[in-house]
């Protein structure tokens, strides 16, 4: 076992040697874990594993990297030496399931569903005897039936039995607990990053190599949790004519997006809508990317082609919204007023084409009184909503009603107080009916938060305040 304070504390002889070069592969483990490189880390535990190989706070570090970095048989080693300690997490089951799953032993999986059983992963039991029970020519209805107590069991019975009942007999039992194993894991996309997600992936690509799907969820399990390298391998390994090529090629955009990769995500998302089978999804992902990287115009044409695929329906009037959006930040308010126009008519209760449509008004001086009326429609529709809040103040605030104005900007500071533009705004309202303290402090708010771009803005009203009859 190796103990870290004994490491430090063994004296100098040929015999320590061993033990200075364990802490310095430990180390580089660490080193390797906190840098995102699960491969290194793993090659690096499996030494220390090899050393102390009955070290279980060892074991379940390189359980845990061996997973990470799709080293399997690490693993199955770390995952022996945890079951003989008697501290095994509960995931570990899962790696003899996937096994005995792909070779067809149904024997060896009932043994390791019931060690599941005994755990957390208890809901998937009744499913995975029925796949169990239908890969050994039997009838599975017995093994459903038991789920019946248990909602979230009950959901995955109800799902697995409408799959073997489209499945031909006696189903490789590979196939079943592979898809099993990741519809659980998808369920789990939706919550918090958790390593029990990579080792649902990793068994169900352990049981059925060959499905994708189940890659696709491990590279976004990974890249959650910050090992957007390895995910990206991952997806590397996704036949590019196979059935998740499409999801693949979703995903590594959307991964090397949230990894502020933009310029690699924005090439990728072109070579998706340059392919023949591109669709409205690949044109609105790319659309998304380009308008926050900075090319509304850009943006504003693949909205455009959003709206075009909806045929008869003419376009939602969230895609109206995006493509109304996106003009007006290229600059184009007469096109950007009717397209947003349209978005307020196919969605007369949504208060986000509400707000966006009075706001932008105000903001280009049109027509204050009816952006005012639209305002206020979209605040009785959501009261709460600070930005909608923000923006009926701010239309009161320029259409000269500021005693109006001023109770809804400082209940939308205090809803938003990291808004910069809300405290601007508050700013600006003090500082034009005389309380010039309290608007200067309203504006050093903003500048904690602001884009750069309005930082010196702001910084020369603190100092001088606002020109006569300035709106800003």
């Amino acid at each position: 076992m190796l103990a870290l304070g004994l490491v430090l504390a063994a004296p100098a002889t040929a015999g320590a040697t061993a033990g200075t070069s364990d802490l310095s592969a430990y180390l580089k483990a660490r080193a390797a874990d906190a840098a995102g490189r699960p491969d290194l880390a793993a090659a690096s535990y499996a030494r220390v594993l090899t050393a102390s190989p009955a070290d279980p706070v060892v074991a379940i570090r390189a359980y845990r990297e061996a997973l990470e970095a799709g080293d399997m048989a690490l693993a199955t080693r770390a995952a022996a030496v945890l079951g003989k300690a008697g501290v095994a997490p509960a995931d570990a089951a899962l790696l003899p399931l996937a096994d005995a799953a792909r070779q067809g032993d149904t024997k060896a999986a009932s043994a390791a569903i019931a060690t599941l059983a005994a755990g957390p992963l208890v809901v998937l039991a009744p499913s995975l005897y029925a796949w169990v029970a239908h890969a050994e020519g039997r009838d599975p209805e017995p093994s459903l039936a038991t789920a019946a107590k248990d909602p979230v069991a009950s959901r995955f019975a109800a799902e697995t039995r409408t799959l073997i009942a489209a499945a031909p007999a006696r189903q490789p039992l590979a196939i079943g607990v592979s898809r099993l194993l990741a519809r659980l894991a998808s369920d789990l996309a939706a919550g918090e990053p958790s390593p029990l997600s990579i080792a649902l992936t990793q068994a169900a690509l352990r049981a059925d190599p060959r499905y994708d799907g189940a890659r696709v969820l491990l590279a976004d399990a990974l890249a959650r949790t910050k090992i957007v390298d390895r995910a990206l391998a991952v997806l590397d390994e996704i036949d590019p004519k196979g059935p998740s090529a499409v999801a693949a090629a979703a995903e590594r955009i959307d991964i090397l997006a949230n990894a502020d990769r933009d310029g690699e995500a924005l090439a990728a998302a072109k070579n998706r809508v340059d392919q023949p089978g591109a669709g409205a999804a690949d044109w609105q992902r790319y659309a998304d990317l380009l308008l926050t990287t900075g090319n509304p115009a850009e943006a504003a044409t693949y909205y455009q082609r959003v709206i075009a695929a909806d045929g008869d329906t003419g376009g939602s009037w969230a895609a109206w919204l995006q493509y109304g959006g996106a003009l007006d930040q290229a600059g184009r308010w007469p096109e950007a007023r009717e397209a947003l126009e349209k978005a307020v008519a196919r969605g007369p209760a949504q208060p986000l084409a509400l707000n966006y449509l009075g706001f932008a008004q105000v903001e280009h001086a049109d027509d204050i009184p009816a952006s005012i009326r639209l305002l206020e429609r979209a605040t009785r529709l959501d009261p709460t909503n600070a930005s909608i809040t923000d923006s009926l103040g701010w239309a009161y605030h320029l259409s000269g009603d500021t005693a109006r104005a001023l109770p809804l900007l400082e209940t939308a500071v205090q809803a938003e107080p990291t808004n910069a533009e809300i405290a601007d705004h508050l700013g600006d309202a003090y500082w034009s009916v005389g309380r010039r303290y309290e608007a200067r402090y309203a504006w050093r708010a903003a500048v904690l938060t602001a884009e750069p771009s309005d930082t010196a803005r702001l910084t020369a009203k603190i100092a001088n305040g606002l020109p006569p009859k300035a709106r800003r």
